[in-house]
C-alpha cells in the first residue's frame, strides 16, 4: 500500500498558481543600460589618450608622418574584383561600421524591450534630443549661410556619449543615476537622428545597381531570419556582402551597420524562464550530471537574447579599439599660430563652438521645459532643474559623430576639415567645463522637473507604489532620510543570496536607513513560498516577524508543513490558527505589489525608485550614500513612499537588528526563546 503524499498548506487552502506578469514599467537605470554605461564611461580614458596621441603626432616634428601614414592603401583582391581603400577609410567606412553596428543594437533593444517603448518615458528625452540637434544646426548655418562651410551644419549636431558619461562618472553623486538614464536615451535618439542626416543629407554619387543589390541582401537577411535557418557564419556572410554593396553605391557603408544592428532580434524573456534558469542552476549545485549541466546552459542562454549576447561581445571592442582608433586617424590636426588664427576668425570654427556650447545646452533644456509643461512625458527619479542644465551642457561634447561627418562634409578642403576640428575640440571642452560649473554650484537648486499638475496617472494600470503603514513590516526610525523596500520569496534563492547584504546595510548606516519587507511569493515557481510566507504572517502577529523571518531565508531547502510548523512551535505558536485571514494578508500585499511594477524576486526600492543595480555590497551602498546625499542636500528627507507609518498605528521602534547571534544555520529550526522582532503588522 502507498502511503499517501501529505498536502502542502498551499494545497489545503486550494491556492492557486497566479500565471507571471510581464514588466509595467521600466527601471530608472535598467541593467542593459548599466552595462552599457559602464562600457561607456570605462573607455572615455582610453578615447581621451587617443585623442591626445592623434594631437601630439600630428603636432610633432614627425607630423608629416601623420597624414602620409594614414594615406596608406590597403587592397582586398578577391579574383578579378579589387577593393582598395586607405588605412583612414578602412577606418571610418570600415571599423566605424561595426561601431554603428552597436548603435544598431542598442537602438532596437530600447525600442523593442528597452525605455524606448513606453510613450511617456521616451516623450522627453525624445523631443530633448530633437532640440539639442535643431538649435545647434540652425545656429550653425545662421553664422555660415552662404559661405563655404554651409553644408557642414550636421557637424555640431551629436553628442559624443562616451565623454558625456565619462565626465559624469567624474561629477559623481551629483549627477544621479536618473539623470544618467534620461541622457542615455536622449543619446539613443540623438543617435538615430545623426545618422538619418548622414543618410540623407551626406550621400554623393549614388549608384543605383549596388542599391538594389544591397535591399535584396537584407531582404535575404531578413527571410534567413523569420525562417530561422540561419546561423553566425551565414549572418556573417551576408553581412559583409551587404557592406560591400551599400560601399558600392554611395551611401555611407555605416548605415548597413546601423541597419543590421536594428534587424537582430530582441525579446524579453518571460519571467517564468528567467527563474527556472536560476533554479536549474541551483539544483546543478547540489546535483551536478551532464543532463542537467545540458538543461541548465540552454536555459540560461535563452534568457538572453541574440542582441544582447552580440552588445556584449563587441561593445567593448567598439568602445576600448575601434573608437579610439577613429579618434586617432582623424583628430590629428594643426595646431600651429597660423591655424589657430584662422580658425579663430573662421565662421565655421564659430559655428561649431556656438552649436556645442550654447545650441545644445538650450535645445535640450527648451526640448525638456516643453514636454513636460504639456504634459507629455515624464522623467526618471526626482531630477531637478540644476541637475538637468548640468546634463544639458555636458552634452555638447561632441566628437566621434562629429569628426566622421566633417570627413563627409568636407572631403575635398582640407582647409576647413582643419577650423571644423579645432571647433570641436574647443566647443567640446567649453561645454565640459560650463557642464562642471552647473553641476559644482547649481545641481540641487531649481525645483523638481515635473508637469504642472504633479505629474500624469501611471499608464497600463500601473499604480504608485503603496505607502509604508501599520501593516509593513520594518526595521528602523520613520524618520530615516532612506528607505529600502524589499519585495521578496522566502524560496527565492537569489533573495536568501542577498539578505547577508541588506543586514549589512543596516548594521553600516543604522538609524539613517529603514528596511521594509514585502510578500511576493512566486508559487508558479517555488511551492513553499507561499505556506513560508503565511508563516511569517502568522509569527508577525506574534511580535515574533523578523525571527521567523531569518529563520525562513536560513533554512531555504526546508520549507515543507514539517518544517515550518517545528520553526513555529519552537518559537511558540500556532501558525495556521487564522490561515485565511493570513493569506489575505499576503495576497493583498502581492497584488499591489504587481500594480506598482512588481514582477519578480528580489525587487527593492529605494526611496520610491526601483533599484537595478548589483546586489552587492558596493552597488547598494553607492546607491544608499547618493540618496543620503539627496537628502541631505535638499535638508528634507524624501517622501520616498508617499508617506510614513500612521500614528494610530504605532511607528516601530528606531534601531537595527534585534542584537543576536545572527540566524541559525540552515537545516535546523532554532531554539525557542528568541528575541521580539520588531514588525509593524499586527492584530
Amino acid at each position: 500500500m502507498t502511503e499517501e503524499r501529505p498536502r502542502t498548506t498551499a494545497e489545503r487552502l486550494g491556492t492557486a498558481a497566479e500565471p507571471p506578469q510581464s514588466p509595467v514599467a521600466a527601471r530608472v537605470v535598467p541593467e542593459g543600460l548599466r552595462s552599457f554605461l559602464a562600457t561607456e564611461t570605462g573607455s572615455t580614458l582610453v578615447l581621451l589618450a587617443a585623442t591626445a596621441a592623434g594631437l601630439l603626432w600630428a603636432n610633432s616634428p614627425w607630423h608629416d608622418s601623420y597624414e602620409r601614414f594614414w594615406k596608406t592603401g590597403l587592397s582586398v583582391v578577391l579574383g578579378t574584383n579589387e577593393l582598395g581603400l586607405t588605412l583612414r577609410e578602412w577606418v571610418n567606412d570600415g571599423l566605424m561600421a561595426l561601431f554603428f553596428f552597436v548603435i544598431g543594437l542598442e537602438i532596437s533593444r530600447e525600442v523593442k524591450v528597452g525605455q524606448l517603448r513606453e510613450r511617456r518615458v521616451v516623450a522627453v528625452p525624445a523631443v530633448a534630443a530633437l532640440g539639442g540637434m535643431v538649435v545647434p544646426a540652425l545656429l550653425y548655418y545662421a553664422v555660415n549661410a552662404g559661405g563655404p562651410g554651409a553644408d557642414a551644419w550636421g557637424i555640431p549636431m551629436a553628442s559624443d556619449t562616451a565623454f558625456v558619461l565619462g565626465l559624469l562618472a567624474v561629477i559623481g553623486a551629483r549627477c544621479p543615476d536618473p539623470l544618467r538614464a534620461f541622457l542615455l536615451t536622449l543619446a539613443v535618439v540623438d543617435d538615430m537622428g545623426a545618422i538619418s542626416v548622414v543618410a540623407l543629407f551626406y550621400t554623393e554619387d549614388l549608384s543605383v545597381w549596388p542599391l538594389l543589390v544591397a535591399v535584396g541582401l537584407f531582404a535575404l537577411i531578413v527571410a534567413v531570419r523569420w525562417l530561422r535557418v540561419g546561423r553566425g557564419p551565414v549572418y556573417l556572410l551576408l553581412g559583409v556582402l551587404v557592406w560591400g554593396a551599400v560601399l558600392r553605391s554611395g551611401v555611407h557603408p555605416t548605415i548597413a551597420g546601423i541597419v543590421l544592428g536594428a534587424l537582430v532580434n530582441v525579446y524579453a524573456p518571460p519571467d517564468t524562464e528567467r527563474l527556472r534558469a536560476g533554479e536549474l542552476v541551483q539544483a546543478l549545485q547540489r546535483d551536478p550530471s551532464p543532463q542537467l549541466a545540458r538543461a541548465a546552459r540552454r536555459s540560461v542562454v535563452s534568457t538572453v537574447s541574440v542582441n544582447e549576447r552580440l552588445q556584449y561581445l563587441l561593445h567593448p571592442w567598439t568602445s576600448y579599439v575601434i573608437v579610439p582608433v577613429f579618434a586617432l586617424a582623424n583628430a590629428g590636426v594643426r595646431l600651429d599660430p597660423e591655424s589657430l588664427r584662422r580658425a579663430a576668425t573662421s565662421p565655421v570654427t564659430l559655428g561649431i563652438v556656438l552649436g556645442l556650447v550654447v545650441g545644445k545646452f538650450a535645445g535640450i533644456a527648451l526640448g525638456t521645459w516643453i514636454p513636460l509643461r504639456l504634459n507629455w512625458g515624464d522623467l526618471p527619479g526626482r531630477l531637478v532643474w540644476g541637475q538637468l542644465f548640468g546634463g544639458a551642457a555636458v552634452a555638447g561634447i561632441g566628437f566621434t559623430v562629429s569628426l566622421f561627418i566633417t570627413d563627409l562634409a568636407f572631403t575635398d578642403r582640407p582647409d576647413l576639415q582643419s577650423q571644423a576640428k579645432i571647433g570641436i575640440l574647443a566647443g567640446s571642452l567649453l561645454a565640459a567645463g560650463l557642464g562642471w560649473v552647473v553641476f559644482r554650484l547649481v545641481w540641487d537648486r531649481g525645483g523638481v522637473c515635473a508637469p504642472p499638475s504633479g505629474g500624469a496617472e501611471p499608464e497600463d494600470g500601473q499604480e504608485p507604489l503603496p505607502p509604508v503603514t501599520s501593516a509593513d513590516h520594518v526595521l528602523g526610525p520613520p524618520d530615516a532620510p532612506v528607505t529600502l523596500i524589499e519585495y521578496g520569496d522566502y524560496e527565492c534563492p537569489f533573495c536568501g543570496a542577498v539578505q547577508p547584504v541588506v543586514d549589512e546595510l543596516k548594521r553600516r548606516y543604522g538609524n539613517r536607513l529603514r528596511l521594509v519587507f514585502r510578500h511576493f511569493p512566486l508559487q508558479e515557481i517555488h511551492p513553499h513560498a507561499m505556506p513560508a510566507a503565511l508563516v511569517a504572517e502568522a509569527a508577525a502577529t506574534h511580535g515574533l516577524f523578523w525571527e521567523m523571518h531569518r529563520v525562513l531565508f536560513a533554512n531555504q531547502l526546508a520549507l515543507n508543513d514539517r518544517d515550518l510548523l517545528a520553526y513555529s512551535e519552537r518559537m511558540g505558536f500556532f501558525p495556521w490558527e487564522d490561515v485565511r485571514e493570513l493569506e489575505r494578508r499576503v495576497g493583498e500585499v502581492k497584488r499591489a505589489g504587481k500594480r506598482a511594477g512588481v514582477h519578480g524576486t528580489p525587487t527593492f526600492f529605494l526611496n520610491g525608485v526601483e533599484y537595478g543595480g548589483s546586489h552587492d555590497m558596493e552597488s547598494f551602498g553607492a546607491a544608499v550614500e547618493a540618496a543620503l546625499a539627496t537628502a541631505e542636500a535638499r535638508r528634507d528627507p524624501p517622501s520616498d513612499d508617499g508617506g510614513d507609518l500612521p500614528e494610530d498605528g504605532g511607528p516601530p521602534e528606531a534601531g537595527g537588528p534585534p542584537e543576536d547571534d545572527g540566524p541559525p544555520e540552515a537545516g535546523g529550526p532554532p531554539e525557542r526563546g528568541g528575541g521580539r522582532g520588531q514588525s509593524g503588522s499586527g492584530e
